[in-house]
């Protein structure tokens, strides 16, 4: 199947860009702008990346905790509705909904609930993204899940706790994760970027730098992952999840919030990406 080209949309995300006051950086308005652009294919692909925020409201919200991002497909109220009848999420989030709900019903047969909710419902949504994902979405949320299974790993052998009880997920570097005794757990050649991630998290006085340092380690990933997509949904997908960030940013700390928009908008040039085709 061909993919569908958004010439326009593309060489004017650098206007979207400049119409968001980083005072008041609106992430959903840019996103939604986005969406009405987008075939109805390409959408769920915009719609599956977000729902990453969605789940993280889910397990806050059942949790009973008060943080909630505005980056996900569904308000607070929406999603308190889910978490009692789940009608609107993917089929593959409810069924942990569910299974959570009522453990000894049938849902509960395919969902392991002596794992936390939030571990299982994040586990069902990066098999959703590899399932169903284009191109830059599975090559996103698996990078995504590596991160932030090494970050947890890393983090919970510095706190003595073991490392099985924060990696979600399966696959070969969830295992090297849980059994390597090695300082890098054996994944050098594997995570080229494992290294900055190790040299991060040590910085343990600052934990605003640790997560700009994190997050610049996404920044490059979304970019490295969309280097010769121009105009197609992996192109724009790589702009919204670094869209993302900014907003993210203008919320936490609003001069680093500056900085990544700044960044933001000297990569987006729609003239030199007009000029690639």
């Amino acid at each position: 199947m061909f993919a569908t080209n958004y010439y326009t949309l593309v060489a004017g995300l650098r206007e979207y860009a400049l119409d968001a006051d980083t005072k008041g950086f609106d992430a959903q308005a840019i996103v939604a702008e986005i969406l009405e652009t987008l075939t109805a294919r390409d959408a769920k692909q915009v719609r599956l990346l977000d729902a990453y925020y969605d789940c993280e409201n889910l397990a806050a919200l059942r949790a009973g905790r008060s943080s909630f991002s505005p980056l996900g497909n569904f308000a607070r109220e929406e999603l308190a509705e889910e978490l009692k009848h789940p009608t609107r999420l993917p089929e593959e989030l409810a069924r942990v909904v569910r299974a959570y709900d009522d453990p000894e019903g049938e849902e509960a047969e395919t969902v392991d609930t002596a794992r936390s909710f939030e571990k299982s419902l994040f586990a069902a949504y990066y098999d959703l993204c590899e399932r169903k994902g284009c191109r830059f979405l599975r090559e996103w949320s698996l990078f995504d899940r590596n991160l932030r299974n090494l970050t947890a790993a890393v983090t919970a052998r510095s706190a003595g706790r073991p490392v099985e009880e924060v990696i979600v997920g399966g696959g070969d570097v969830a295992e090297q994760l849980q059994r390597s005794s090695a300082a890098d757990f054996g994944l050098r050649g594997e995570l080229g970027y494992i290294d900055a991630v190790i040299a991060a998290l040590g910085d343990e006085q600052n934990l605003v730098e640790k997560e700009r340092r994190l997050d610049l380690i996404r920044w490059n990933e979304a970019l490295d992952l969309a280097t010769f997509d121009y105009f197609d949904i992996d192109a724009v997908l790589s702009y919204v999840v670094r869209v993302n960030i900014v907003a993210r940013w203008t919320r936490l700390d609003p001069a680093r919030g500056r900085e990544m928009f700044a960044r933001l908008l000297s990569e987006l040039d729609g003239k030199e990406l007009i000029e690639k085709r």
